[in-house]
């Protein structure tokens, strides 16, 4: 099997939106984990990848790479200078399927969108990203997925306490690394011209079938509201939304302080630099809209060179469909959940959230329950869950499709213990985990502890790492 051939599509095309810049050559890499099918997918032999010449490859040797400049809106407050800080595009290829895909190196060192930080990236972080983007891909959720993860041989400073910790890289694949961010770059820093030129790219790479900065907005818009929609049914609670961890494709992108619920909770916050909670399980579709209003004022000038408030009129009319979109998909997507044959009405969903929360079930549990018609035993007062259930088209039970509901998430306990396991060298536990979350709706006996929330779930937090 000949490799497929890197190319650097968007600096060429964009050359203003990112450097060429070197990743720097850890000591002594190893492959912690590799991701065969998708290299497969890629056109990559795994049997190569794990080879010196791929480790290399793995690693960014060899190969000409480019950091990408952003900017973005982080919890709120806009920051003009992002930028791939310890990052590097390797390169973009047409996979296996005809798709044209970004891998990106994460922890490759330094480069000038560093703002002093060292460019590197410890081994827990890249491990959860790769755990986290597994399981969503499993389940069906548009996400960026980890080609492999490495350790570097070093050690690197902690992000708590005084221990220093493994170093590694990520190598993720995703539809492209454009950005909400990378807009607002544009917007901020170039002008209209860089403006029109990346929305010319997003539409030939990312939607196609839109003609214009308008048509684009409102493509976005809708991959948006699907995404959303899925997060919120499966309990993820992504934990920094800011508009730099936007993408145009419709894909989730950097999970960081990320967690999924274990008992349903609206106000849900696991993130530990999310002090105000910004982005609480509950808030993360009204920040989706927030967020695409950002993307729109990127876009004002080049809607309507001639009158701005004709711009702000057409940006604002795409934008009110938002609510309209999510709350279709987040309907279909819940009538699969429950076994319905048409979409869930927002009442329905309504009522079953705030019952799940009152009586404090676990989210996931819930769901497979039901599939198996134990639902009523996990609450506490089954009464008002018989009385929804009841109701026309609340009933579901043996219509439930088999992978409607997974069995296994990354819980917040398991995953963190096999992350911790893994820092202290054993990778049997993240490798189980890996496995379990890529096939998340069967109940293998050897994957049975992983099935349950674990002790001490609700009061975990997640840092940031990735």
């Amino acid at each position: 099997m000949e490799p497929p051939v890197l190319a650097q599509t968007y600096a060429a095309a964009l050359p203003e939106l990112s450097v060429p810049w070197p990743a720097d050559a850890p000591p002594d890499p190893e492959l912690v984990w590799l991701n065969e099918e998708l290299a497969r997918e890629l056109g990559y032999d795994p049997e190569l990848l794990r080879s010196p010449e791929g480790i290399a490859l793995l690693t960014g040797r060899g190969v000409e790479t480019t950091a990408q400049a952003y900017a973005g809106h982080q919890f709120g407050q806009p920051n003009p200078q992002l930028g791939d800080g310890r990052a590097v595009l390797l390169g973009d290829l047409v996979d296996t399927r005809g798709r044209r895909r970004d891998l990106h190196l994460k922890g490759s060192g330094p480069t000038p969108f560093a703002r002093s930080g060292d460019g590197r990236a410890p081994l827990g972080p890249m491990l959860r990203e790769a755990v986290v983007g597994e399981f969503l891909h499993a389940a069906g959720v548009p996400t960026t997925r980890a080609l492999a993860v490495l350790s570097t041989g070093e050690r690197i400073a902690p992000r708590q306490g005084v221990t220093p910790e493994p170093g590694a890289i990520l190598v993720r694949v995703a539809a492209s690394h454009l950005r909400v961010g990378t807009f607002e770059y544009a917007a901020w820093n170039l002008g209209p011209d860089a403006v029109r030129g990346l929305v010319d790219h997003a539409i030939e790479r990312h939607h196609p079938e839109a003609t214009s900065p308008l048509d684009l907005l409102e493509a976005v818009m809708n991959a948006q509201a699907e995404l959303l929609a899925q997060w919120m049914l499966l309990g993820f609670v992504h934990g920094v939304m800011n508009t730099d961890n936007m993408t145009i494709s419709g894909e989730g992108i950097d999970y960081g302080p990320c967690a999924f619920l274990d008992v349903h909770r609206r106000g849900a916050v696991f993130s530990s630099i999310d002090r105000g909670g910004r982005y609480a399980y509950g808030s993360q579709p009204g920040i989706g809209l927030w967020n695409l209003s950002r993307f729109a004022e990127t876009l004002l000038p080049v809607l309507d060179e001639e009158d701005p408030n004709a711009a702000v009129e057409q940006a604002t009319a795409v934008l009110e469909g938002y609510v309209t979109r999510y709350r279709e998909a987040f309907g279909r997507g819940l009538a699969v959940k429950l076994g319905l044959p048409a979409p869930a009405g927002d009442e329905l969903g309504d009522e079953l959230f705030a019952l799940l929360e009152e009586q404090q079930v676990d989210h996931t549990r819930f769901f497979r329950a039901l599939a198996e018609g134990e639902a009523a035993a996990l609450f506490a007062d089954p009464a008002p869950f018989r009385a929804w259930h009841e109701r026309p088209r609340g009933s579901g039970g043996g219509d439930i499709a088999p992978d409607a509901n997974p069995v296994v998430i990354p819980r917040n306990v398991h995953l963190d213990s096999a992350l911790r396991a893994a820092h202290l060298g054993d990778l049997e536990p993240v490798l189980a985990l890996l496995e379990a979350v890529s096939s998340p709706f069967e109940h293998p006996a050897e994957h049975a502890h992983l099935e349950g929330p674990g002790e001490g779930g609700e009061d975990f937090l997640t840092f940031c790492g990735t």
